[in-house]
């Protein structure tokens, strides 16, 4: 599972307001990495005034950048003043400097998942009965869950939400299975996730009650 472009970003606002009508003026950096090496580091930071973005500068493009008419002149000083340098200075100073510090305490954190599985009503179809396979608080996000029939991936009649986020950098999903149940099979719900060594499966056993069906997913082993 890749991780995708992490970004960082430190947002400046300066707002000046003149009785019921006003300005509004906001500047923001974004340090985004891709790897540890900070190999295709970026920094953007983009001028913005009454929301619109007038001038930009890409460390990777190397310049200013602009968007308006005024922000086309400004860029223009920009590129042959000290600005310039500045900004060069900043992705030394701010984003390379505080790398390992975002990594250390984001981007190299796992949480797993904690996975339940139960009975729910199914929606009017041809099948009589639905399993919920639910993974909660787990990071980061990427995660696959799929269903086992006797040790055979179930395909169809399987629908999942994407990736919720629980706004506070967890994550939980939710997988169903419409099924008409064969006496003697076995069910099984399997999660893959990067805190994981190894895929976890979770066994469906209608026999036992609710919690003791819980129990038994919490302390699930590994396939």
């Amino acid at each position: 599972m890749s991780m995708s472009i992490f970004c960082v970003s430190l947002t400046l606002v300066l707002s000046i307001f003149s009785g019921t009508d006003g300005y509004f003026y906001h500047m923001m950096r974004q340090c985004r990495y891709s790897s540890k090496d900070l190999q295709g580091i970026e920094l953007i930071t983009s001028y913005v005034f009454n929301q619109a973005e007038n001038i930009r500068f890409n460390s990777t493009v190397g310049k200013f950048v602009g968007y308006t008419e005024l922000g086309v002149k400004n860029a223009e000083a920009w590129n042959k003043g000290p600005e310039l340098a500045g900004e060069l200075g900043v992705l030394e100073r701010y984003c390379k400097l505080n790398a390992p510090i975002y990594y250390s305490t984001i981007l190299d954190k796992t949480v797993e998942p904690h996975v339940r599985l139960s009975s729910v009503a199914p929606p009017s179809g041809r099948h009589p009965a639905m399993l919920m396979c639910s993974a909660y608080d787990f990071f980061p996000k990427p995660i696959r869950v799929t269903w086992l029939r006797d040790g055979r991936e179930v395909k169809s009649d399987v629908t999942s939400t994407e990736e919720l986020a629980n706004g506070d950098w967890y994550y939980q999903i939710h997988s169903h299975l419409e099924y008409t149940p064969r006496s003697g099979e076995k069910i099984s719900c399997m999660v893959e996730h990067i805190s994981l060594t190894e895929p976890m499966v979770y066994h469906w056993d209608p026999s036992l009650p609710e919690a003791e069906r819980n129990k038994i997913a919490i302390g699930a082993s590994g396939l």
